[in-house]
């Protein structure tokens, strides 16, 4: 008992001595994750607040808080046609582009995970390639592509091009979940009868779900962020996205910089609830992608 208690007692006192050595440790780190924090906040928060004030307001103090708050730069922009319809084109763009990528990706990934054929290294190393080729190094003979298609200024010219673009990260992040399920469950479904057809869309598409939230959502989140794609590729105003939408506006209304702000906050705030809502899935599914 005596040397047990011996032995005990000095590991009581190291726990105890490396307890604020501990806390020193999580108060660090608590302090430099508040500082990432609000560098990232702080900028969103400006706009937002900014679109509450006035000019006057924002010229007399930059960085002050709206005194008194003024609701009418947001009415404005929210009782125009033009904000509504650049949504509506956002929309569009977002959900097709999303449908597009996650139908295509699955398909690909489905053969490319499950299936052995000659070549099939090669074409996985291509669209593990494709990350490395950003859209603004092909941009320029990308709008000569769409202009002969005859896709210029048209919703369909910018989709087509976003969903190509997708897919090199769709591939990555889907095979591995279609790889990680396991071959006895395909036997026994073609034991009960199931095709291949019917495997893939009963028990593939329910097991890799996750994995497909999470490239719908990435998918999404980059159509609507878009710039320099519908830069070139649309010309008319009424099929302008809110990226371009924001650009113009800053452009037309440069003076009145509190409208401005009101109209760039309503364009992103639907991004920024969007990955809000979404993102413990996104987290959850390259996790899951990885473990595959």
């Amino acid at each position: 008992m005596t040397a047990t208690a011996s032995i005990v007692a000095p590991n009581r006192r190291r726990s105890r001595d490396r307890g604020p050595v501990r806390k020193e440790r999580n108060l660090g780190t608590y302090f430099i994750a508040l500082v990432f924090i609000a560098v990232c906040v702080a900028p969103v928060a400006y706009i937002i607040l900014g679109g509450f004030r006035t000019n006057s307001q924002i010229t007399a103090s930059p960085a002050g808080l709206p005194n008194p708050w003024q609701i009418g730069n947001y009415v404005s922009v929210l009782t125009s046609g033009v904000f509504w319809q650049q949504l509506g084109n956002s929309v569009i763009a977002g959900v097709t582009t999303t449908v597009g990528v996650v139908v295509l990706g699955l398909m690909v990934s489905f053969v490319l995970a499950r299936y052995r054929f000659r070549g099939q290294g090669a074409l996985y190393s291509l669209f593990a390639a494709g990350l490395m080729f950003p859209i603004t190094v092909a941009i320029t003979p990308l709008y000569l592509l769409v202009k002969d298609l005859g896709l210029t200024n048209s919703l369909a010219g910018v989709i087509l091009p976003q969903i190509a673009f997708a897919l090199p990260t769709t591939v990555i992040i889907l095979v591995p979940f279609l790889r990680a399920i396991p071959d006895e469950l395909e036997e026994a479904a073609a034991i009960d009868g199931a095709s291949r057809l019917g495997f893939f869309f009963r028990m593939v598409v329910p097991l890799s779900l996750p994995g497909v939230v999470t490239v719908g959502i990435l998918a999404f989140i980059g159509s609507w962020n878009s710039y320099i794609l519908p830069l070139f590729i649309l010309n008319d105003a009424s099929a302008y996205t809110l990226p371009l939408g924001v650009q113009a506006f800053s452009s037309q209304y440069s003076v009145d910089t509190a409208r401005v702000l009101a109209f760039t906050s309503l364009s992103m705030i639907p991004a920024l609830v969007f990955f809000a809502i979404f993102q413990k899935r996104i987290v959850g599914g390259l996790t899951g992608a990885v473990k595959g």
